[in-house]
């Protein structure tokens, strides 16, 4: 009789996952040595875990564990977009097999066709320069035009502004989340979340539904946000800073590191500055990240690659409006605003209403986070 080594059921996944003392990195030193299940796992784990486990399996519907168990999967029976991976599921990333302690399930909401795809993380600041979120969003953009997906964190700064880049080029983009898929965090980002979701894009965590944000979720996520990807942009980051910990993260998983440069005088590019000391990829157009990639042939209608050293490359003047966001405000004054500044009195030549209406507007717009008045004008924001 063939001995069975691995687990039935994501049922028996999701409950070895809550086990205590059972953490990701003795899950998969459990999956390499392949015992035979049951009774060679329960005879490797800790003596509370396998008393829990044993009792688990034995005992069905019965304990605290088989109420956990069950509350987290009736949140999959409530859409067809609510995904459980396991290690065994036909959608797990074969990537994370290369980590030593990869998450023993992932909880997933949106299209699973969106970890199909080579990818790229891009991590930065959550307070960067109008530089850096142009320059995060527009290489995101050009990634996904190239058909690679884009992968980040959904956090403020430079996380959402890739995530927009992405949904811009209509690509593939899946946010890592350190609280539960069903959690809004941040609650700022109410529409870019539930653009990516529309558009095809996937929510990921290996917390389960109903998981509160919590400071210490967000560096572990940082190592599934990293090996999901081939390589990892760093946009802008101060040397005290989470996303040189991503950058490490990617070392350690052998994946590739590129390095946006900044100005000497930019507290958000020194960061970068030392991981290109450091021998990370110096990056000032997508071209230098797609040699550091296997080939992929450019899909058609796809975005060239912009030099973003080069002038032309940054937003400039135009007689025309920034493309629309589908999840943006509907104040016809909105669309008018691009990446430049646009003075008030232009606003006022372009719509012909009266100076004092169009302030209260633009002030209403910067309350809700759509716009912000910089030198020389009004700007639009990218996240």
């Amino acid at each position: 009789m063939t001995e069975i080594t691995h687990l039935q059921t994501p049922h028996e996944w999701l409950a070895l996952s809550m086990l205590p003392r059972v953490g990701a990195r003795r899950l998969m030193t459990l999956r390499q040595a392949a015992p035979v299940w049951p009774e060679g796992w329960l005879a490797r784990l800790p003596a509370e875990a396998a008393q829990m486990m044993r009792h688990y399996l034995q005992v069905p519907g019965q304990g605290p564990l088989h109420a956990r168990v069950a509350a987290a999967m009736a949140w999959l029976e409530q859409d067809a977009s609510h995904h459980l991976l396991t290690p065994d599921h036909m959608a797990w990333p074969a990537l994370l097999e290369e980590l030593p302690d990869p998450p023993p399930v992932l909880w997933a909401w949106g299209a699973l066709e969106a970890l199909a795809l080579p990818s790229l993380a891009v991590v930065g600041t959550r307070r960067p320069t109008r530089e850096g979120q142009d320059n995060a969003w527009r290489l995101a953009r050009d990634m996904a035009g190239a058909g690679y997906g884009v992968i980040s964190g959904l956090a403020l700064g430079v996380d959402g502004c890739a995530h927009h880049g992405a949904l811009e080029a209509h690509g593939a983009t899946v946010a890592v989340l350190g609280c539960g898929v069903d959690v809004l965090y941040p609650r700022t980002h109410a529409r870019l979340r539930q653009q990516l979701l529309d558009q095809g894009g996937l929510l990921l965590s290996e917390h389960p539904p109903g998981t509160r944000a919590h400071p210490q979720h967000f560096p572990r996520r940082n190592r599934i946000i990293t090996g999901l990807s081939l390589g990892v942009l760093v946009v802008e980051a101060a040397m005290a800073s989470g996303s040189l910990v991503s950058a490490r993260l990617a070392t350690e998983q052998n994946r590739e590191v590129f390095a946006l440069p900044g100005s000497l005088h930019n507290p958000q590019a020194r960061g970068c500055l030392w991981l290109i000391r450091e021998g990370a990829r110096l990056v000032t157009c997508l071209d230098d990240i797609l040699q550091e990639l296997p080939e992929r042939t450019w899909q058609t209608g796809s975005i060239a690659p912009k030099d973003l050293s080069s002038p032309q490359a940054l937003p400039v003047a135009s007689g025309h409006e920034a493309p629309v966001d589908p999840s943006a405000p509907d104040d016809p004054l909105w669309p008018l605003l691009d990446h430049d500044p646009v003075p008030v009195d232009a606003l006022v030549e372009r719509t012909g209403e009266p100076i004092a209406a169009l302030q209260s507007r633009l002030l209403m717009l910067e309350l809700d986070g759509w716009a912000a008045q910089v030198a020389g004008g009004w700007v639009r924001r990218l996240a």
